[in-house]
């Protein structure tokens, strides 16, 4: 299935653009951190994330609990869209692109819980299906340290 981006699949990101993206995912969106959320890659066409399991996000005796996992869920699909807007963009600098992020916010989110969240830490995995000019539509997945699907997401981020 082709993905309306518009963003060219050969094309990567700078690294200021990346630390940019970083810092305001990690630092500067606090729930990121109260999570333990973190960026492993951001590419055009996917990005992918890492939550390690902690005493303070047990829900039942030694499994996550089912709101982190549809938060974090939640907030790598706005990374995606964040991702997308930025190869949208190429043509402007990094620093442009990284201001146009503050209009971003979840307008529709479903999560399937198919396993429950046991493990040392978790994979997040999303993607855009299509960047329009006011909506986003996203797929994500949430899996085990072994790779297994634990849970799925869909999303819609308002974008303008």
């Amino acid at each position: 299935m082709k993905k309306d981006t518009a963003a060219d699949p050969l094309q990567e990101f700078e690294p200021e653009f990346v630390a940019g993206l970083k810092k305001i995912f990690e630092e500067m969106i606090v729930f990121n951190q109260v999570l333990g959320l973190k960026i492993a890659s951001i590419t055009p066409e996917r990005v992918m994330g890492r939550i390690a399991m902690r005493h303070e996000l047990v829900g039942s005796p030694n499994r996550l609990h089912g709101g982190v996992i549809s938060a974090s869920l939640d907030a790598m699909g706005g990374l995606a869209v964040m991702a997308a807007i930025g190869a949208r963009h190429m043509d402007e600098a990094p620093a442009q692109r990284l201001h146009r992020f503050g209009k971003l916010g979840t307008i529709d989110l479903r999560i399937d819980y198919l396993r429950p969240g046991i493990g040392e830490h978790f994979e997040l995995h999303a993607e855009v299906l299509r960047l329009g000019s006011r909506v986003a539509t996203t797929r994500m997945e949430f899996r085990g340290a072994d790779g297994k699907l634990l849970s799925t997401g869909s999303g819609a981020y308002i974008v303008s």
